[in-house]
């Protein structure tokens, strides 16, 4: 568990990604939380079930670079957003981080305080050296909490700039 300035941010278990991905606040009942009104689109709950709880089961040990972080303010005690790794690091000691907040709590910080918390929690990995990360360019708050953590931009691609942050 990883604490900022206003915020908890949880690695989310096999059993508590299934809850999550319930959507009946029976997570937040277990977590001992205000319950949060959370939109599971299609294509994020398909990603949940074909890749991140698959990859969570078959590797209990390193979870942390799989899994859904979960966001909670401490003032509200509500889940706001959510984070994540997307995998172990590779050939360059690099992990890739996606992030996304709620819609009803954004602009108020979350996820540039969040991002920070990742990247102290990165720091003291061993075996990663960098953080890379990905936005559509029509995304402009996401690439501002990338470029207030000094994210640096190292490319594009038809509709996306890649992201990247030494450590």
């Amino acid at each position: 568990m990883i604490e900022t300035n206003r915020l908890i941010i949880k690695p989310l278990s096999y059993c508590e990604l299934l809850k999550y991905i319930a959507n009946d606040h029976s997570l937040e009942k277990e977590l001992g939380l205000s319950d949060t009104n959370i939109t599971i689109t299609p294509e994020f709950r398909e990603v949940l079930e074909k890749i991140i709880i698959p990859m969570v089961l078959d590797n209990q040990s390193n979870y942390q670079y799989f899994t859904l972080w979960t966001i909670i303010t401490k003032a509200e005690n509500k889940m706001v957003g959510d984070l994540c790794f997307k995998g172990l690091p590779d050939a360059g000691n690099a992990i890739e981080i996606g992030y996304g907040t709620y819609e009803d709590f954004r602009r108020n910080g979350y996820m540039t305080e969040a991002v920070g918390g990742m990247i102290e929690w990165a720091r003291q990995q061993h075996g990663v050296d960098a953080i890379t990360a990905s936005t559509e360019k029509i995304n402009l708050p996401s690439m501002q909490v990338l470029q207030k953590n000094h994210f640096v931009k190292t490319g594009e691609s038809d509709d996306l700039f890649h992201w990247k942050l030494a450590l």
